[in-house]
Parts: C-alpha cells; sequence; structure tokens
C-alpha cells in the first residue's frame, strides 16, 4: 500500500500518462501532447504546444489586462511630467496686430515705434497701425508648495500602477495555472470515461453472445446496457469540460478561440507542502501583496494633493519677462526692440468658496480610499483563510485517495480472477472494473485540485507577483 503523499502523486502521474499513451496510440485526434520537457522553464512554446512554465510566460507577454496596466504606467509618468513642468519657465512667442484712434494709445505705439513727432496733434493725432512680434518667459515662483505636493503625489501614482500591475501579475499567474490544471484534469477525466465505454462495450458485446445462446440473463445484459449509456454521457461532459477549460486558457493567454493549443504534460510535478500557521500566513499576505503596498501608495499620494488644496491659501508669486518690438510694416530693427520684466504677487481673497470645495473633495477622496483599503483587507483575510482551508482540504483528499486506489485494484483483481472462474456475475466485474477507474480519476483529480489550491495560496499571500 502507499505510503505517503510524494508516492500517490507519482502513482497518479504514472497512471495519467499511461492513460494518456494508450488513448494517443488509438486516435490521432488527441489534444493532449505528452512530451516531457524538463527544462521548460527557460524554453519558448514551439508551435502551439505550451508547458505549465511557457503558458504563464506566454500570458505575461500577451494578456491584455497587462498591456492595459502598463498603459496606466505610462499615463502615471505622464502625469508625473505634467506635474514637473510648473517648476520650469513657460516660454510662449506671439505676434499681435492693432488698430486704434485712441490718443493715449497712439501716443504709445508712435513712441514704441521710435516715431514721435513733437509737431503732431496729441489731442486728435488720427489712428495707427501696430504690429508686435514678442516672446514671453513666466515662471512660477512660489504657489503655497502645491507644485511641490503634486509632483510627488504623481510620482507616488507610478509607484501605484506598478503595484497594480504586479497584482494583476499575481492573479494572472494563479489564473493561468488553474486554467492549466483544470484542463488536464478534465483531459484525465476524458480518459477515464473512453476506457470505461470500452471495457463496457466489450463485455456487452460478449455478453449478448452469451444471451442468445441463453446462458445469461437478460437482467444483466439490460444493466450493462445502462451502464453503456451513463459512460457515453460521462463522455459527453468530459469532453465539454475540456473545451470549456481550452477555452478559459486561450483567454488567459490572450490567443483567439480560432488559434490551436495542445498542453505538454510534464513528470516534475511536486506535492504541495503543508501550510503552516494560518496567523503566520495572513501577516505575510497583508504584508507582500500588491494589493495593499499599492493602496498605501494611494492613500500617501491622496495626502499629498490634500496639501496641494490647502496651498491654495497662499499666496502666488510669479516672474516674467518678455522681448518684442512695435512697428507699423512688421520689420524688425534692433534700435526698436525693448525688454520688459517684472514680479507679480496675487492672492485669492474669495474664490466663490472654489477652494474650500477643492480641499473637501480631497478629504472625501482620502477618506474613500481609507475605506477601500478596510474592505481590501478583509477581502484579502477571506481569500487567505478561504485558500488555506481548500489547500488542507485537497492535501487530505490526496492521503484519502492512497486508501481508495488501493483497495479497488485490489477489488479489481480479486473479482477478475473470480469472474475468470465464472462465480461472480458480469455486473460485479464491470462495477469493479468501473470502481477501479473512478478511484484512479479521482486520485488525479485530487492531486490537480492540490496543486490548484496551492497556487491560490500563494496567490493569496502575493508570491507570484
Amino acid at each position: 500500500m502507499l505510503k505517503t503523499q510524494k508516492e500517490i502523486f507519482l502513482h497518479v502521474i504514472m497512471y495519467s500518462a499511461l492513460s494518456c499513451m494508450h488513448s494517443n496510440a488509438n486516435s490521432q485526434n488527441n489534444s493532449l501532447d505528452l512530451s516531457i520537457n524538463e527544462n521548460s522553464s527557460n524554453a519558448t512554446a514551439t508551435s502551439s504546444s505550451y508547458t505549465l512554465e511557457q503558458a504563464i510566460e506566454y500570458a505575461l507577454n500577451h494578456n491584455p489586462d497587462l498591456e492595459i496596466a502598463q498603459q496606466r504606467i505610462k499615463q502615471a509618468e505622464a502625469q508625473v511630467g505634467l506635474a514637473l513642468s510648473s517648476f520650469y519657465p513657460q516660454i510662449t512667442a506671439r505676434y499681435s496686430y492693432q488698430y486704434t484712434e485712441n490718443p493715449a494709445m497712439v501716443f504709445s505705439h508712435t513712441i514704441n515705434q521710435r516715431r514721435l513727432d513733437f509737431n503732431s496733434d496729441f489731442n486728435h493725432p488720427g489712428g495707427v497701425e501696430n504690429l508686435r512680434p514678442e516672446v514671453i518667459a513666466n515662471i512660477s515662483l512660489f504657489r503655497g508648495g502645491q507644485d511641490y505636493q503634486l509632483s510627488k503625489a504623481a510620482k507616488l501614482g507610478v509607484e501605484a500602477a506598478s503595484l497594480e500591475k504586479s497584482a494583476i501579475r499575481n492573479s494572472l499567474t494563479q489564473a493561468v495555472i488553474s486554467a492549466y490544471y483544470g484542463y488536464l484534469a478534465a483531459q484525465e477525466a476524458h480518459e477515464v470515461t473512453i476506457s470505461s465505454i470500452k471495457a463496457v462495450s466489450s463485455e456487452l458485446e460478449q455478453s449478448r453472445k452469451r444471451y442468445k445462446a441463453g446462458t445469461l440473463l437478460k437482467s444483466d445484459l439490460l444493466s450493462l446496457e445502462v451502464q453503456l449509456a451513463q459512460a457515453k454521457e460521462a463522455k459527453i461532459r468530459a469532453k465539454n469540460s475540456i473545451e470549456l477549460a481550452k477555452t478559459g486558457l486561450k483567454t488567459l493567454l490572450g490567443l483567439e478561440m480560432s488559434q490551436p493549443i495542445t498542453i505538454a504534460q510534464q513528470s516534475n510535478w511536486q506535492p504541495p507542502q503543508t501550510p503552516g500557521e494560518f496567523s503566520g500566513i495572513l501577516q505575510t499576505a497583508l504584508e507582500q501583496r500588491p494589493e495593499i503596498q499599492a493602496i498605501n501608495k494611494q492613500i500617501a499620494s491622496q495626502e499629498r494633493v490634500l496639501k496641494a488644496a490647502y496651498g491654495a491659501h497662499f499666496p502666488r508669486v510669479n516672474a516674467y519677462v518678455s522681448y518684442g518690438q512695435d512697428s507699423r510694416d512688421g520689420s524688425f530693427s534692433s534700435h526698436k526692440d525693448y525688454v520688459t520684466a517684472g514680479v507679480n504677487l496675487e492672492m485669492d481673497i474669495f474664490s466663490g468658496f472654489a477652494t474650500n470645495e477643492r480641499i473637501n473633495k480631497a478629504q472625501s477622496k482620502l477618506a474613500e480610499i481609507k475605506a477601500t483599503k478596510k474592505r481590501l483587507q478583509l477581502s484579502i483575510e477571506n481569500e487567505v483563510k478561504t485558500a488555506y482551508l481548500r489547500l488542507q482540504e485537497a492535501l487530505a483528499r490526496v492521503n484519502v485517495t492512497i486508501t481508495a486506489i488501493a483497495s479497488a485494484e485490489e477489488a479489481y483483481r480479486m473479482v477478475k480472477r473470480q469472474r475468470e472462474a465464472g462465480t461472480v456475475t458480469v455486473t460485479r466485474y464491470i462495477e469493479s472494473e468501473v470502481a477501479r477507474d473512478s478511484a484512479n480519476s479521482r486520485a488525479i483529480a485530487a492531486q490537480f485540485d492540490a496543486l490548484r489550491t496551492e497556487a491560490e495560496l500563494k496567490k493569496a499571500l502575493g508570491n507570484w507577483k
């Protein structure tokens, strides 16, 4: 009898491989590729066949969710650039045309154009045209710390976006692993149904001959026909499960439904380890989950935004300089150009409560993010607890299959001998054979469930980021 989890894993893996090889020998259209690649982590998927490591790598390179996350990072980086632009001078080129008969402006333009004539009538100077090319530079010297706080908030936004991408990678990796093992589990279930159909069909053919010869009861024949119908129904369900698992895996890999895909089975799987204490696991999750780290960055960023909103109460200081000339025909002359420079200080006395409303909005947004963090912590705690219990259950099921496989194999061996001796009915023989196949099928399912739940726990801990 098998004694350890590792032994049962090796047993079911060997059974799985033998079943698939037997099926491939009889069907050229089998979609499961049994090529074993021990160094698959360093290899690239050839054609459309993927090992687990290749499937994960392909998904991380082609899944649109990660591309969306990458574009969000670029948007956040652009926001940093926008925030930092406030620290640089703003330079504008301007070309203006003006016609006026206003005596004061005519006098001003005439002086600027270096055409002042003291003999002219200053009260009725007539009209004047003025063309002014000009370059203006402005720079903000102080805005109550708003520019500084917003630049820091933008940088924290980039870090938060990067951590959100890590969270997507974490979830995507776990989803690919679950879909991958789900596909293999469905494939194994399909192989078991094929084996059952062959066994029942073979015995049914022999039993019909015996029934015609009068050596078999009709009830035994009808029982076999019922079992055959049930086996065919199970095959239909198993085949549909394969297609559903394949569809889900294609979606995760970013493949179109029309693209072919096969799974390369591996032999280097190791049984999951029993998880440690729940309290330690939960603490690890709360410390290293990228979602928690990202929302902490969002809180820090929003706190900066709030400080920037308060900065609007302070005065603003700006410096400016302009260079240009005034002329009637637009021609440039160094004798007519001039420079204007200055500093201005302004402060909002009353903004229609706009400043206070911006502060209220920033405070509300900060409170919202903090509440979201609390909800996220509760969600992570539930996720970790669920994954923790599911893994314990899966490992317990693996242990149960040890006895189940041994018992089913021994029962089949005994009934087979009795059948050969003619001391048991055909129904009993078929039942023992189906029970043996079902025991192996449950063992394989338990194995894949254990591997899937291990991936779920690692995802809950943030280990896949």
